[in-house]
Order: structure tokens, then C-alpha cells, then sequence
């Protein structure tokens, strides 16, 4: 199954969302409206290695915070990510056989590859 997960408020994951064209087989989860749960980052996470690959440095919330003046590590990812929404580097395209991760136009075009498989 292909999941796609990105924020409906979000110019840019709109952007994406109209160029990539997803067929009704891939499942679009809006990621304000249900948040991730800790098996949709397990499966994450598997795909990307890491939590930190799937975090959000460009957050509101993380600067915020000040936790650039932080030394995070993966269980502090995992906590952060599972907390807010926001925390989720967007979008994010998961397929049976990898994720792809953000917004660059590699990304992009590694989505649009991805759901030609």
C-alpha cells in the first residue's frame, strides 16, 4: 500500500499533492487531522533509517523551543515527532519498497518515479 502524508494547510505540500496527480490507490493522510500514530512512524522509520531523516528542522515549533541549542537524539526525534505534527518533514511518500522525504524537486521527482512502480 502507498501512503502519502502531508498537511492540507500547507501551500507547498498542495503544490506537490497537484503535481504528483495520486491515484485513489495511494492512501492521502493529512497529518493534522490524524496525526501519526506510533506504527505509522515505526513503518517510517524502517524505510529512512532514522527519525532525525523524517524530523523537521524548518518547525515553528522547534525553533520555538530552542531546540537547535539542543543535543537531540533519536528517542528525542521519535518523542517530538509523535507529539506535533509539525515536527514531520512533509511530505512524505511511502511505498512497499521505500519513503521518500520532503519537498526539493529530487524528492519530487523521486515521488513521481516511486508511484510509477
Amino acid at each position: 500500500m502507498k501512503k502519502f502524508y502531508f498537511l492540507s494547510s500547507c501551500s507547498t505540500c498542495k503544490r506537490i499533492l497537484q503535481e504528483l496527480q495520486l491515484s485513489e490507490s495511494v492512501v492521502q493522510v493529512d497529518i493534522k487531522k490524524a496525526p501519526l500514530t506510533a506504527n505509522d512512524l515505526e513503518a517510517l522509520v524502517a524505510k529512512s533509517g532514522s527519525y532525525e531523516a523524517l524530523f523537521s528542522k524548518r518547525a515553528q515549533l522547534y525553533k520555538q523551543r530552542n531546540l537547535k541549542d539542543q543535543k537531540l537524539n533519536e528517542e528525542d526525534f521519535k518523542a517530538l515527532l509523535l507529539e506535533h505534527y509539525t515536527f514531520l518533514k512533509r511530505p512524505v511518500l511511502l511505498t512497499p519498497t521505500q519513503v521518500v522525504i520532503g519537498n526539493s524537486a529530487a524528492a519530487v521527482a523521486a515521488m513521481k518515479s516511486a508511484l510509477d512502480e
